[in-house]
């Protein structure tokens, strides 16, 4: 976390631009603005905590509907006079209902990896008479395993034959199923990524 004592506050006039991403999928959520009260209030509560120009007073985010912005960290540019926080969104970010304000936005095709592991996890507890998913939570770890150990010989066999069509198909079901096991074992794929950067560093 930023040392709040370094910080330009003068040359914001006490009021310092405030970007809010996706701490999942690095989207861009909403921009706000925070005083020094509200950056105090976002660290002590953990929830996104802003001054509001139009209502002249502190607002945190969701503090009318429930969906409120889980604090994960918070940074600042070169400048020391913009903030950056990354936050676990709980339900939509925007007023119109929107997960982003900027919902026309174009994101990296990778971001949809977060997103869509957020959608399997939510199956944990589902009726597996309702999903796919929830059927395979329900069928445990070793039939998970099983499937990605099928996808993965598919995606091979694919490749071997030249049939990309084929091996976008395959490896889809082999990326799905691989996500599907990891969280079956209380793993994310932030977890295979660190580990890949680890092993890039060396």
């Amino acid at each position: 976390m930023i040392d709040a004592s370094k910080l330009d506050w003068d040359k914001v006039d006490g009021l310092m631009p405030v970007i809010v991403q996706d701490c999942h999928s690095g989207r861009v959520l909403m921009l706000g603005y925070m005083n020094g009260d509200a950056l105090a209030k976002t660290r002590e509560t953990g929830h996104v905590t802003f001054f509001s120009r139009t209502k002249n007073r502190l607002w945190t985010k969701g503090e009318s509907s429930g969906h409120v912005l889980q604090l994960k960290d918070i940074s600042t540019d070169c400048d020391s006079d913009t903030l950056l926080v990354m936050a676990e969104p709980v339900g939509p970010t925007c007023h119109l209902g929107n997960v982003s304000c900027f919902n026309e936005q174009q994101t990296p095709a990778l971001t949809f990896l977060a997103e869509l592991e957020q959608v399997i996890a939510s199956r944990k507890g589902a009726d597996p008479e309702s999903s796919y998913t929830a059927s395979l939570y329900a069928r445990g770890t070793k039939r998970i395993a099983q499937k990605v150990g099928e996808e993965g010989v598919e995606t091979a066999l694919a490749a071997t034959v030249h049939d990309k069509d084929e091996l976008v198909n395959e490896s889809a079901d082999l990326l799905y199923h691989l996500t599907v096991l990891l969280q079956q074992e209380g793993l994310e794929l932030t977890d295979v990524i660190n580990k890949l950067k680890e092993r890039h560093s060396k």
